[in-house]
């Protein structure tokens, strides 16, 4: 298959960066904005669902729903790289957003847990479509010069609508109840998201094509075979495959901070308000902090803000599981957000810059399937592990996990 004959579109009628293309991605930034908000709406209440509702126990059941949102968004991930070259990346975002339809009223009235696990099947695949799609598409409109930043822009405002729906989600719970109230505002944000998808999102395939023609060699480049970019994103190229288990310990971490922190929270007494307060920091400090660590990736260099982030998250889930109050659980958090921050989007910015524009996308696909991956594979050691050795000893076990990770970077990454 060659990548090329899809007629790009005139070198007159499109221009790489952020400047030049500032409406479209300012407008993508507010979609990513309405994706990120439809995890954060169950961050901080679902636990708390499991436990007073449906009455379950075993932290590895309880966190069964995080195992089947990483599993489902990961194998998302990897075809929606693949789909968006070979489709367009519209037309992959809107359906991701049909999907995404149904999953608040699953959420509100789900008569057993099962549902609730349909509920976040429905939630891994749309976010799989919708956010895989709004980072290629803004990967597409930036250019290499500025991959770094328009990262750190994206992913800001994912994660910081994935704080500010947790910090409001807990508080309706904890004023009107755990359910349907909090689930109202999931409505909405699909509602939104799919409106402005289809009525305002345009196609970027062919700024891709556009930079692909401009580099130092153009011409026409052969699409590598699917199995041929998986292997050389997970194993082969010491740089994506560096990347891609980074990628992969920080959502092992992030799905163990989902799915356990509630519980070492509530365990030191702390309220349900409180709780909500302290899922909302951790998402918030690392929405925020993108927005300077992005731009500084392309300054600075990637490998430095990599492996200083994973050490820095590792030292805050240390924090939040050996000291015990509201003020050091907070400071772990601010520090796991910061050190988040300094990974999410230098990753994503690294494995842009090591691919041809041309098979970007699938290569991406192929990142992001790792690490979302990295949610059901810590949810699954964590709720294993706190079951067998109780909740500290699963948080220390991962923060250990993560430092190792940066080690691992250091050392094989170029």
């Amino acid at each position: 298959m060659n990548a090329m004959s899809s007629t790009p579109a005139p070198q007159s009628a499109v221009a790489l960066g952020l400047r030049a293309n500032w409406r479209q991605f300012t407008l993508l930034v507010i979609v990513n904005a309405f994706v990120g908000a439809m995890v954060g709406m169950e961050r901080s209440i679902l636990p708390a669902i499991a436990e007073q509702e449906f009455k379950l126990v075993a932290h590895t059941a309880i966190l069964s729903f995080i195992v089947v949102f990483g599993l489902s968004k990961a194998f998302t991930n990897y075809f929606a790289g693949r789909l968006s070259d070979a489709y367009g990346r519209k037309i992959v975002l809107v359906i991701g957003w049909l999907i995404a339809a149904p999953v608040p009223f699953l959420l509100m009235w789900a008569p057993t847990w099962n549902w609730i696990l349909l509920a976040n099947v429905f939630l891994g695949v749309s976010q799989g479509l919708t956010w895989s799609t709004t980072v290629i598409m803004k990967i597409d409109l930036a250019g290499p010069s500025n991959r770094g930043m328009a990262m750190g822009i994206n992913e800001f405002a994912g994660y910081f609508a994935v704080g500010a729906a947790a910090l409001a989600t807990g508080w309706i719970a904890a004023n009107y109840g755990l359910r349907p109230q909090p689930f109202y505002l999931g409505a909405a944000f699909a509602t939104i998201g799919l409106l402005l998808s289809v009525l305002v999102v345009t196609e970027t395939r062919g700024y891709a094509h556009l930079e692909a023609a401009m580099a130092p060699s153009p011409g026409a480049v052969s699409m590598p075979s699917q199995r041929t970019i998986f292997w050389r994103t997970s194993v082969l190229d010491p740089d994506m495959s560096s990347i891609s288990q980074a990628g992969l310990v920080n959502n092992l971490n992030d799905g163990m901070a989902w799915g356990l922190f509630p519980f070492v929270f509530a365990g030191a007494g702390m309220t349900l308000t409180q709780i909500g307060t302290l899922a909302a920091i951790y998402p918030t400090v690392w929405g925020v902090s993108q927005l300077f660590t992005g731009a500084l990736s392309d300054r600075i260099g990637r490998k430095g803000l990599i492996v200083a982030g994973m050490w820095v998250q590792a030292v805050g889930i240390a924090t939040i599981a050996l000291l015990s109050s509201f003020a050091w659980y907070a400071t772990g958090a601010v520090l796991l957000g910061i050190g988040t921050a300094m990974v999410y989007p230098t990753l994503l910015a690294a494995i842009g810059d090591v691919v041809n524009p041309v098979w970007r996308a699938s290569a991406v696909g192929v990142y992001r399937f790792w690490r979302d991956l990295g949610y059901a594979i810590g949810a699954l050691l964590a709720g294993v592990t706190a079951d067998l050795y109780g909740v500290v000893s699963a948080v220390c076990l991962i923060a250990a996990i993560t430092f190792l990770s940066g080690v691992v970077v250091a050392v094989r990454m170029r």
